[in-house]
Formats: structure tokens, sequence, C-alpha cells
């Protein structure tokens, strides 16, 4: 990047807030949720959202929990306008649910507005105006004085229209660019417009500070916040709602910190969908606060339903890695992100104790309806304890740990060939041609078999370098007597080195599986697979398994 050039850019100003509270404050409850997906959401799509389109995201808000929906700005088009007529011609608004409309300080727009909330029992108007030092000199060319001016003149318009409005209108107000104005004047300002609503216990406001662009490190929109806080009238019956951008990507953390800071309410979106860089995450934000075991009051507890929902709705795709909910998000690829991962799933189902405790994965993948399948994905990358937990948990393949290296070579092989993800069906066709169909020089025909006092006696028959050959012996067991059988004709010497079975499959229908290692004479060693309903033949099988990978040609 070339030098900036100097005087462009300067530091954003610090808040003089010596006394700070918020760094040693915790999050402790959830704020009061507002949507604003229908809103500044809608107004920031390519293709602003028709009226079905609005109807079904109305109805997921409404699914999740939000108490607090702003619906739109009614004043500004007739889709809008409808939109709200339709909620209330259809009663689609609960009765514990308050809409919130946005509204600039015209009489027109006021009166229009009010025109489109007739018979909504409990409604939010949003009155804004923009108040930073920018807007003011640049865009709008006032003083601080017309500036309040049109705040005031806004609020009584507001009053007159309420007091012909058969249901309950709350005030918010918004010093739009709030980050931008100074502090001094954003206080002035909002306690002029609730002096002028009038405040009461059962009359509240709602001061929004919105960072409508993010300017600075989020340490200082909370020292905002918190100096606001000391400075706002009748502080008890002011509601301080945040509405936080991502200029700077750090939306998310600005709001955190503002909650800290004593905010009492979010304004967001779902998958951060709004003007520039987005408006904040309520996803996020939510699932953040569920972490650390604070009831948040929304579900997502099917987060792929709500994912097929806002992206048919806005058109706009999730990225892979969106916190929490994006495709990748719970895939662990690293080889030791697997094997950590594995290890941590088997110790959660074991102990009794709820508590999660699984690395890398700072929130159970079930909780937002996703399934353990997708978390470990087999790459180039990847060790031999994804291609384990693969087997295990989609197949019912319980590998011997010994055996993990092994089968991981042969699959990273593969991938490497082919430079690139491999799929659970491919991974498991791979392990099925490696050890139940390998490159074949001794082949297993059939076997007898009687126990004698402590011992076990076989005859085996097998086929090798095209003769049939038969053998018997008496061993302690029936592979170590097939073992002593097979090495009379048979040339290359090798020892058993260990052996596991299990079942696999329905009760009903289970089979035997047989893993077998042996040894050949330079110590290289090697695993073997049978699989049979009689688990003899599958321990036979995965012996004769383990000899052709040894010792193939």
């Amino acid at each position: 990047m070339s030098t900036i050039r100097h005087g462009k850019y300067r530091p954003y100003p610090q808040v003089d807030l010596p006394d700070r509270q918020w760094p040693s404050k915790v999050i402790e409850k959830a704020p009061i949720w507002c949507s604003v997906d229908l809103r500044d959401g809608n107004q920031a799509l390519i293709t602003p959202m028709n009226l079905d389109q609005k109807l079904e995201l109305f109805d997921l808000l409404l699914k999740l929990g939000f108490k607090h929906i702003e619906v739109g700005f009614p004043s500004a088009s007739q889709v809008e306008f409808d939109f709200l007529r339709k909620l209330v011609d259809d009663d689609l608004i609960p009765d514990d649910v308050t809409i919130q409309v946005l509204v600039q300080a015209r009489e027109h727009l006021i009166k229009r507005t009010f025109e489109a909330l007739e018979g909504v029992k409990s409604a939010i108007v949003h009155l804004y105006n923009s108040t930073s030092v920018a807007q003011r000199k640049i865009v709008f060319k006032k003083e601080k004085e017309e500036i309040i001016a049109l705040a005031l003149e806004g609020v009584d318009l507001v009053k007159k229209y309420e007091a012909e409005h058969d249901g309950n209108i709350m005030l918010e107000y918004s010093p739009e660019s709030f980050t931008g104005t100074e502090l001094e004047f954003a206080a002035e300002i909002c306690n002029a417009v609730t002096a002028r609503w009038g405040m009461a216990d059962d009359r509240k406001v709602i001061i929004n500070l919105p960072a409508t662009v993010e300017m600075a490190t989020p340490n200082v929109y909370a020292d905002q916040i918190e100096w606001m806080g000391r400075h706002l009238n009748d502080r008890k019956n002011v509601l301080i709602s945040t509405h936080t951008h991502n200029d700077r990507g750090t939306s998310v953390a600005a709001t955190e910190l503002a909650l800290l800071a004593g905010a009492d309410r979010v304004e967001g979106t779902l998958l951060s969908n709004g003007e520039r860089t987005g408006n904040v995450d309520i996803i996020t934000l939510a699932l953040n606060m569920y972490t650390q075991g604070i009831d948040t009051g929304l579900d997502f507890s099917d987060i792929n339903t709500v994912l097929d929902v806002v992206e048919r709705c806005t058109d706009m795709k999730t990225h892979e890695r969106h916190p929490y909910v994006g495709e990748l998000v719970y895939t662990a690829f690293s080889g030791s992100h697997q094997d950590a991962i594995n290890k941590g799933l088997a110790y959660q189902r074991a102990k009794e104790e709820p508590f999660w405790e699984v690395p890398y994965l700072p929130i159970d993948p079930a909780d937002v309806g996703r399934t353990y399948e997708s978390i470990i994905r087999i790459n180039s990358q990847s060790g031999k304890g994804g291609v384990a937990y693969i087997l295990d948990e989609r197949f019912g393949y319980h590998l011997p740990k010994k055996m993990h290296p092994e089968i991981g070579k042969i699959v990273q092989k593969e991938t490497e060939r082919l430079a690139r993800e491999l799929s659970d069906q491919e991974i498991l066709e791979i392990f099925e041609k490696s050890y139940f169909d390998p490159e074949t020089h001794i082949e297993f025909i059939s076997r007898e078999a009687k126990t004698k006092d402590d011992s076990v006696w076989s005859k085996i028959t097998y086929k090798y370098k095209g003769k049939v050959i038969e053998a018997e012996a008496e061993g302690n067991g029936p592979i170590d007597a097939c073992r002593k059988a097979l090495l009379k004709d048979y040339p290359n010497k090798f020892v058993l080195n260990s052996y596991s079975e299990h079942s696999c499959g329905e009760k009903s229908s289970a089979e035997a599986v047989a893993y077998i290692e042996i040894e050949r004479e330079d110590g290289e060693s090697f695993f073997g697979v049978g699989r049979d309903s009689d688990i003899t033949l599958a321990s036979i099988k995965a012996l004769f398994s383990a000899i052709n990978r040894a010792f193939k040609s």
C-alpha cells in the first residue's frame, strides 16, 4: 500500500472518562432485541424484498422470539405502506410484539406513517435526524440550534398524531451519525427531545445511539455509551439502544462493550445484512451470550431454517466462515484439530456432567441444529484421527488406535493425488478397497476346526500362486492355529501383534468385524480387516487381509 498523504486521516478523539466503569462489568442478561431486517436490512438489498418475502421474514422473526420488529418506513414508498397494512388488516401482529416504524421529522411523512399505523395496538415511532459535525457542515449546512429545532418539531408532530391514535405509541429518537457527534451536543439534543415528549414510569423513551458509521475502536463506543448514560436526564425512564454498523469489522465487539457500558437494547439484523459492510449480526451476538450461559430469549436451535429463509428473502448467500452458522464453522480439516475434537466428543459422551468442553468447538453444534457429520472433513491437511472418526461415526468401524496412522496415510495419499476434499463415501470406499479387497496373492477358501482340551485344531484351505493348499495345525486359539497351519507351506514369516473385534450394524443383522495386526521379519507391521456373520471367519479374513497387504508383490 502506498504511503498515506500527511493529514488525510487523523486519529479519532478519545472520550475523557477516567473513571469509566464498563471494563469491570460482565454481561449477565440479554438486552431487548430489535430486528431491523425488514427496514435497514431491506434498504441495503440490490433488489428489495417483495410483499411475500417480507411476510415470510416477518413470520421467521416472530418464531425466533423478537418482541421489537422494525417493519419499515411506511411513508417512504407504497410497498412499505402496504406491508404494514397487510400486517394490521390480516391480524398478523401478536399482542406481545411491538412493531417499529421509521420516519423523518416532516409533517406529511409523520401523517402518512400514522395512517399506516391505524389499528396497531402497540408501536414504536422511530424519529431521527442527523447530528454529526460532518452532516451539519456538509449536508444540511445548519447550526446546532437549527438541528435541535428540527428534532423538536418532529416530536411535536408525533405527539399531535399520537393523540388521535387508538393504541400505545412509544417514541424512539436517534441522533443519526451519533459517533460523529460531539457528546455534549448529543446529550443536549436527546434531553431536549425527552423533555418535549414527556417521560414517566409508564412513558419511557428509547434513545438510540447509532454507530451509523464505525469510526473508532469498540472501547471508544463503550465510553460514549457510558458517558451518555451519565448525562441523560431521568435515566431510569430512558432505554439506551445501540445500532452499530460494521465499517471497521467490529460491530459485535462494539455492541458487547456498549452493553457493559449500560445499553439496554440492541438493534441489528440476522446475518449482518445492512448498508455498506452491514449491521451488527444479532445471531452472533445472541449465540455469544448463549455460550456464556445467558438465556437470550431468542431461539436459534434450527439455524439451517433461519439461513434458508433469510437467504431466500434477501437473495444473499452466507459466507462459509460466518460465525456459528457458516457451512464450515464446525468443520476441521487439520489433523491435530480433528484428533482433539474426536477425543473431546468421546470425552463429552462419557462424562455425566453436561458442561461443554470440546476443544475447538465453543458451542455444541447440536444446539443450533447442526449434526456431527460435518464436523470433520478430509483433505490433504487431515490426519489419522479424522479418517478414523469418519469411519467410526458414519459407518461403525471402530478402528484400533494403532491402526489410525496406517489408514490415515492411505487416505492422505489419495487426497494428494486428487488435490481435493474427499467425501465420507469416498473414504469408506478407500478403506474397503484397501482392507476387504486388497491386491491378492494368497486367497482363503475354507476352514475346518475342532476344539481339543485347551487347544484348537484347524485345517485351512487356501490358494497361493495358483495352487490350492491344505494345511492343519493346533494352537491356543483359532487364529493361532490358522497362523501355524499357514506357516507350514507359506514362505513369508510373520507374527501376530494385536487383535480386536466388534459387531457392526443393527442387532438383528449385525456382523462381526475383526482387526488383526501382523509384523514381518523386518519389523514393519500391517493391519488387516475382516467382516462376517461368524466371528471366527471374520478373524481369518482379517488375517488374510493383513498378509496380502504385508507381502503384496
